[in-house]
């Protein structure tokens, strides 16, 4: 068999991510969790447990502050976060995340590890756990496990 043309490599490792995504945002809707979208993900992964100013998470993300407030404001309405001011310094405005928003979280780690089984189960586990160690291989570990592919996707 011949070798397949180098475009397709990053095409079927976008479309494993965006299946695995989409497949875990179909059951984050039908789990209470409607109108969460992955750009949602991220912005919650930025603001972390200890929470974070609408500046850091912009950072993060790797898109401006403005974009990152608009991203805030959607998980505000949503009540998927809440701003307080800032115990250190009362001019900061932090962002937390809500008890709404604690449990998308850990709504979809536990989507992802039953997904992951998923692919265990149509692949072996053995060849799930080589492909990642694979990528593992060839992906810079500072890029791993990166949260600003939304600006590099386009849009936060």
């Amino acid at each position: 068999m011949p070798d397949s043309p180098g475009y397709e490599l990053p095409l079927l490792l976008f479309g494993g991510f965006r299946t695995l995504i989409d497949r875990l945002h179909a059951r984050l809707a039908a789990e209470g969790h409607p109108d969460m979208r992955p750009a949602h993900g991220f912005a919650m992964q930025a603001i972390g447990v200890r929470g974070a100013t609408a500046s850091e998470i912009g950072r993060r993300l790797g898109v401006s502050k403005q974009a990152a407030g608009k991203t805030v404001d959607r998980l505000l309405a949503l009540g998927y976060a809440e701003r307080a001011d800032d115990p250190a310094d009362a001019r900061r405005k932090l962002v937390h995340l809500t008890p709404r928003g604690h449990d998308a979280l850990a709504r979809s780690a536990a989507g992802f590890d039953e997904l992951r089984a998923e692919w265990c189960a149509a692949l072996g586990t053995d060849r799930v756990r080589a492909l990642e160690a694979d990528l593992r291989n060839v992906v810079p570990e500072e890029t791993a496990f990166r949260l600003d592919a939304t600006s590099w996707l386009g849009g936060a």
